[in-house]
């Protein structure tokens, strides 16, 4: 049971929704000075950033799924389970709520001024319908709505949106967040390639006159550790350039960021900054919290004198965060953690209670080969679970997490909250 207390500082963090909202106004957009990333009015805006992962790229972990992780995986399990009707209506709602305007303004009002969304391009692309490589592509699907909605939403509450294309046409990573057939085809195959130019000209079309969004990152993670780094590595900055061209003749003022290769850990494949405007981005888990541990990233920032931030660290635990929010702080680099919500999670912000079975869906989908009798679970009983985890990942329902806040320097009014949460034993 949640402290009194706790609930009194969450209750004030809901409660200045209304002042959230009022202080949006109109967004200018950020640029590029050196190493720092300004205000229109010049001032230094360190991004202090949450990943929205598992939203439109669902990840097999966040489930506790252990065979069923890439969203086609994930898809293919669901209905399995509830049969394809039920099984469309789940990712409906899914979608709906798992980020809803609750979540935004609380993190707003919780000091987050960036929000991370990774895209799934089958969300806002049409599959082609024959082989031709120049079959026109079609821009359609959920997604387009849904990322309206959520920029409104943030427009509304005065932050700023990352949009990171997570899942690319052909895969850009090769393993499964990218949804691919575990190689990194857009690579490989042009038309994946001019497909995902395509994305990010369509996207610069429809949002370049959209303020809130601060940056367009091209790829998470491309080039996994487990592929030829050799033939591939050369291709990435030639994609790069050839996107950003693309995109800055429709919107020529965005940030664009540039991942590095193999988890965006390799800064090794850039040369000189090839534009203006332009961030670079590297991941870090479980490393040390020494300066050698970033090293490499400050030199190249210093070398270049350019931005580079953290795209992603995290899912350790909280003196951690603290420690390599603070390293990354010194060295004038802004930060965005992952992840935002998760299932029974201790190392995220909001924490997804498991309903009762979701351990029969989870054996499902730990299966080699999947059975409804395997798992001891009836049609009936997996609709029944499904629909209560989609009540579960509702805003209201989540369990916060007040010391993950206060890790990032965030959430002060929950310091007490935190407190209690270290004396019940559940913070570090």
């Amino acid at each position: 049971m949640r402290p009194l207390r706790y609930f009194s500082a969450l209750l004030g963090l809901l409660a200045t929704l209304a002042a959230s909202a009022a202080r949006a106004g109109d967004l200018e957009l950020i640029q590029t000075r050196g190493r720092d990333l300004v205000n229109p009015n010049g001032e230094v805006f360190l991004v202090k950033g949450i990943g929205l992962g598992n939203w439109l790229v669902p990840e097999g972990y966040m489930f506790k799924f252990k065979k069923a992780r890439s969203p086609r995986e994930i898809e293919a399990l669901i209905e399995l389970a509830v049969g394809k009707e039920d099984a469309a209506r789940f990712w409906q709602r899914f979608r709906e709520d798992y980020v809803g305007e609750e979540d935004v303004a609380f993190l707003a009002r919780a000091g987050f001024n960036t929000l991370r969304v990774p895209l799934h391009y089958k969300l806002f692309m049409a599959e082609p319908s024959t082989a031709r490589s120049d079959e026109p592509v079609r821009f359609e699907g959920p997604g387009w709505t849904l990322l309206d909605r959520f920029i409104g939403w943030s427009r509304r509450h005065g932050l700023r949106v990352i949009l990171d294309l997570h899942a690319a046409p052909g895969g850009q990573t090769g393993i499964n967040h990218d949804d691919g057939t575990g190689f990194p085809l857009m690579f490989y195959v042009r038309r994946d390639w001019q497909r995902t130019i395509a994305f990010w000209q369509e996207i610069a079309r429809r949002y370049r006159n959209e303020s809130s969004i601060l940056a367009y990152e091209l790829l998470n993670e491309p080039i996994s550790t487990y592929h030829d780094e050799d033939a591939l590595n050369p291709l990435l900055e030639p994609f790069y350039r050839e996107a950003t061209a693309a995109i800055r003749k429709i919107d020529p003022k965005r940030i664009i960021i540039l991942a590095g290769a193999q988890w965006d850990q390799n800064f090794r494949v850039f040369g000189r900054p090839f534009a203006d405007n332009l961030v670079y981005v590297y991941h870090q888990f479980w490393s040390s919290t020494r300066q050698d541990a970033v090293q490499e990233y400050v030199n190249f920032s210093l070398r270049n004198n350019v931005p580079v931030l953290l795209g992603e660290a995290g899912e350790f635990n909280n003196r951690w965060n603290h420690e390599y929010r603070l390293l990354n702080e010194r060295n004038r680099m802004g930060w965005s953690y992952w992840t935002y919500k998760n299932l029974n999670s201790p190392t995220t912000i909001a924490s997804i209670r498991p309903p009762a079975g979701w351990d029969k869906i989870a054996a499902l989908a730990s299966m080699p080969d999947p059975t409804l009798e395997k798992a001891n679970l009836s049609r009936e009983e997996a609709r029944a679970i499904i629909d209560a985890y989609l009540e579960a990942i509702r805003f209201r329902n989540v369990e916060i997490r007040p010391c993950y806040l206060r890790s990032l320097g965030l959430a002060p009014d929950l310091e007490e909250a935190c407190v209690e949460q270290k004396r019940a034993g559940r913070g570090d």
